[in-house]
């Protein structure tokens, strides 16, 4: 179970990314920011921006066109 959630449906790129930004900031390390997007450009961009923060991806799905991720603050 998630820490915090982000409903982000409907937002484009780079808005997902930029609210998931301020969102994990609040969030101790260890805690998981679960975020739902419906951009296709998410899921590439997800990967990234864990990548260049350091934080983990634990998961990414795909059901329909709504992309969840669940990210561990490190």
């Amino acid at each position: 179970m998630a820490t915090s959630e982000l409903d982000t449906k409907g937002l484009n790129c780079p808005l997902p990314i930029l609210k998931a930004k301020k969102a994990i900031k609040d969030l101790a390390a260890g805690d998981t920011l679960k975020v739902i997007a419906t951009d296709p450009g998410s899921v590439k961009d997800f990967e990234a921006f864990c990548r260049s923060t350091g934080n983990e991806l634990l998961e990414s799905n795909d059901d329909g066109g709504v992309y969840t991720f669940m990210i561990k603050k490190n």
